[in-house]
């Protein structure tokens, strides 16, 4: 308690000397210092202490934070090797239109690569001054690598580019994040007003039903055909947007979804049976029963 008492006195403003600075002992002796009871130092004691844990925590933090480029020299996230062999292809892929074919093969280390080029030709004196250095940038790329880790690669990159077309300063976080959620047709899936009318509208049998997307037909389901055919749209609209985005999401993810038709049952034949075959098919059954 006494240490922490004594950290708080502004000792350099009792400085009197010109040269090396000393102190006076009669300023010192001229301070008063209040005396709680032994228990509450204890207490005060313990939660300065405390704070202190905190602030070494948080110290450390950023030591790490400042050891993040100390990784693999081969990704320009230093996050791990990438999946692109060359620079020169690299810089192909990234010239040329994005098409599925050359995106297959992209992970997420190369989607982010292609992201901060394009913003840094795009944005170039703002980037540079948001990423002055290329410790700033290392830590810039890890931290955007984790948010939008839960999005393909693709739907990144298709991102960007939507991004820089629209917005005239560098974007931040949350508007890729828009940006990738707001990338379904992309993927073949329609928006949400969309697939909500689609879902009301579908004629039975629902698994027959020519639907724009799988992803549709499994929202309308999980959503139940009877509340979206029932419910005021204010009320079914939520629920179906709810399990609409789930659908989504795992288009997003990679998942592939089929929609399972139930295989009718065979037309049953009936004929009718003669006198000598109802005759034959009772005592038969006559003989099952021991009767």
């Amino acid at each position: 308690w006494f240490y922490y008492k004594c950290v708080r006195i502004p000792w350099r403003t009792l400085n009197e000397a010109t040269g090396v600075p000393s102190l006076n002992r009669n300023n010192i002796y001229s301070f008063k210092i209040s005396l709680p009871p032994l228990p509450e130092q204890h207490k005060i004691a313990a939660i300065l202490s405390t704070v202190d844990e905190q602030i070494s925590t948080t110290d450390k933090i950023i030591e790490k934070s400042k050891e993040l480029k100390t990784g693999s020299n081969e990704s320009r996230t230093e996050a791990g090797p990438t999946n692109s062999k060359t620079e020169a292809e690299q810089h192909t892929a990234r010239d040329s239109s994005i098409n599925h074919d050359s995106d297959v093969s992209m992970d997420h280390i190369d989607a982010i690569n292609q992201l901060f080029a394009e913003l840094e030709f795009a944005y170039h004196n703002q980037f540079h001054k948001a990423f002055s250095d290329a410790e700033s940038l290392v830590i810039a790329k890890k931290y955007w690598l984790s948010c939008l880790s839960q999005f393909s690669p693709l739907q990144i990159t298709q991102a960007a580019k939507s991004v820089i077309k629209s917005q005239d300063y560098l974007p931040s976080i949350a508007a890729m994040v828009r940006a990738c959620d707001a990338g379904l047709d992309l993927f073949g899936l329609p928006s949400t007003r969309e697939a909500y009318i689609e879902a009301c509208g579908a004629p039975p049998p629902k698994a027959a039903h020519g639907w724009s997307h799988e992803a549709v037909y499994y929202a309308g389901k999980a959503s139940g055909w009877f509340l979206l055919a029932n419910e005021a749209e204010h009320t079914a609209f939520q629920i179906f947007e709810y399990h609409y985005g789930i659908m989504c999401k795992r288009v997003l993810q990679g998942e592939s979804l089929t929609i399972e038709t139930s295989i009718a049952l065979p037309k049953k034949t009936e004929q009718k049976l003669t006198p000598t075959e109802t005759r034959q098919r009772i005592k038969k059954m006559k003989q099952e029963l021991g009767l």
